[in-house]
């Protein structure tokens, strides 16, 4: 059967293949591929840099060629190498005989074919796979994690200040409580997100080129004077050679250096990242949730779409579905960022392949958040505000304003002030009225009782306001 959109196995590649166009060049098997090649590349150019008397430096024309290869990686490069890996039955060997071949293709530039054997020099797969891992890791970060992330961030600010004075009614343990406004409830949401935003974006992208078991055993053999620690140190983290870069400046790799490792690079800053990935989510599942329960009760109305259906039997309905689409890709996409987090620090002695299995769904991981921030934006971007039915919620909970009555009680020394209060209005229906004759028969300050007076659900919201424009 041909692998089509229809025919996937994984919604990722089939139903929701169109949102994640984005992702798809740089977490691929393709992506993965054309970092392997770029990291090659970096080392070969570094080595030739290097000073040894039996690799010279390269020339402008073959550094520019090197610059195309690096730049120019096509599908067809790609499938051209899982054609020798049928042969090898070895992917990163199959990435090495490949940028060989495109040497021996190069008549006109000898000296590439001459020092082939430089290719992959003193190096283990893994020194090639995590540096190609960091820098999918960083490209799916910062090109299409963070921004979408930031999309969602931006639209709750904007909602945060454009309701900033609206007030809602609180329920706390699902009871009413003390009002607050519907701008200050996504502020909360937009100041957690922006902390786990920072994380995610913090977090130092390591990479290492150390050798078989991280000792520089090999590199040693072969110039045993040379300090190969700074040497890989400086390939890692040299800026990378960006398209339209001059190719004769040094080849690097954009990253953080990890001086100490077993065969493997130990993964720990994936697990940091991974978990500051899932922390983020887990704030936006939160919203989720909420959001849904707002729209029950009314206080959001949704935009329609001509045509749209709701139920398949209830015409009225207009379903939260892009809320309950975000929740569950973002529990999808946490349960397998938690699962990488856990496993990928795990390696028995100097390395085992457990990580190379799960590393392969890094994609699917992020995947899953990115359409999860797409579906929330969407469903933010529908939402319309039913003011009527928040004023209409508050007027029906006078009860809320036990709180401040006793407090001003508590202020001037009024004994058992919450006592009193918790009799009138602990499990009773509590009107305006009830409480306004409360207020008069109150032992304080006539001033005092004129502002309790003038209190009502709506304006009891404190420094709501000020707190959402600020966030």
């Amino acid at each position: 059967m041909e692998l089509t959109p229809l025919t996937a196995v994984s919604p990722l590649d089939g139903r929701y293949a169109g949102k994640l166009a984005a992702l798809r060049p740089i977490m691929s098997e393709l992506g993965y591929m054309q970092r392997r090649v770029q990291v090659e590349l970096t080392w070969f150019a570094a080595l030739s840099d290097a000073g040894f008397d039996e690799f010279k430096p390269l020339s402008p024309q073959a550094r520019a060629y090197l610059a195309t290869l690096l730049h120019g990686f096509s599908p067809a490069d790609g499938q051209a190498i899982k054609d020798i890996e049928k042969t090898t039955n070895h992917d990163v060997k199959a990435v090495e005989y490949w940028v060989k071949s495109k040497f021996e293709g190069q008549p006109e530039l000898p000296e590439l074919q001459a020092a082939a054997e430089f290719v992959h020099f003193a190096c283990t797969s893994e020194d090639i796979n995590n540096t190609s891992h960091a820098l999918q890791l960083k490209a799916g970060r910062d090109q299409v994690l963070l921004p979408a992330l930031d999309a969602a961030i931006a639209r709750l600010r904007e909602l945060a200040h454009q309701h900033a004075a609206v007030p809602m009614l609180s329920r706390t343990h699902g009871q009413t409580a003390s009002p607050t406004t519907v701008g200050k409830e996504l502020a909360n949401v937009v100041v957690r997100l922006a902390a786990a935003r920072a994380a995610i974006a913090d977090v130092r992208l390591l990479a290492k080129m150390n050798g078989a078991v991280g000792n520089y055993n090999a590199h040693l053999s072969a110039w045993p004077d040379f300090d190969w620690e700074t040497f890989a140190r400086r390939v890692v983290e040299a800026p990378e050679l960006a398209p339209g870069d001059d190719a004769n400046r040094p080849f690097g790799l954009g990253l953080a250096f990890q001086p100490y490792s077993i065969q493997i690079e130990p993964h720990d800053y994936m697990a940091e990242l991974f978990d500051a990935v899932a922390r983020a989510n887990t704030i936006l599942i939160d919203l989720a949730r909420d959001v849904w329960g707002y729209i029950s009760l009314g206080y959001f109305k949704q935009k329609t779409r001509a045509g749209e259906i709701g139920s398949s039997t209830m015409p009225h309905k207009v379903n939260p579905i892009d809320f309950e689409n975000a929740e569950g890709n973002l529990g999808l996409a946490n349960a397998l960022l938690r699962h990488l987090s856990e496993k990928l620090p795990i390696s028995r002695w100097q390395r085992d392949l457990t990580d190379s299995t799960v590393l392969r769904n890094m994609g699917v991981a992020l995947g899953y958040a990115v359409l999860a921030y797409q579906s929330l934006l969407t469903g933010l971007n529908k939402l319309e505000l039913s003011e009527a039915a928040l004023a209409a919620d508050l007027d029906a909970a006078w009860e809320v304003l036990a709180e401040p009555i006793q407090t001003v009680m508590r202020r001037f020394g009024v004994p058992g002030a919450y006592e009193k209060l918790k009799d009138v209005t602990r499990g009773q229906a509590v009107t305006r009225e009830a409480l306004h004759g409360l207020i008069r028969s109150l032992e304080i300050p006539p001033a005092e009782k004129e502002r309790l007076l003038t209190l009502t659900p709506a304006s009891y919201v404190g420094k709501a306001a000020e707190l959402a424009r600020r966030a």
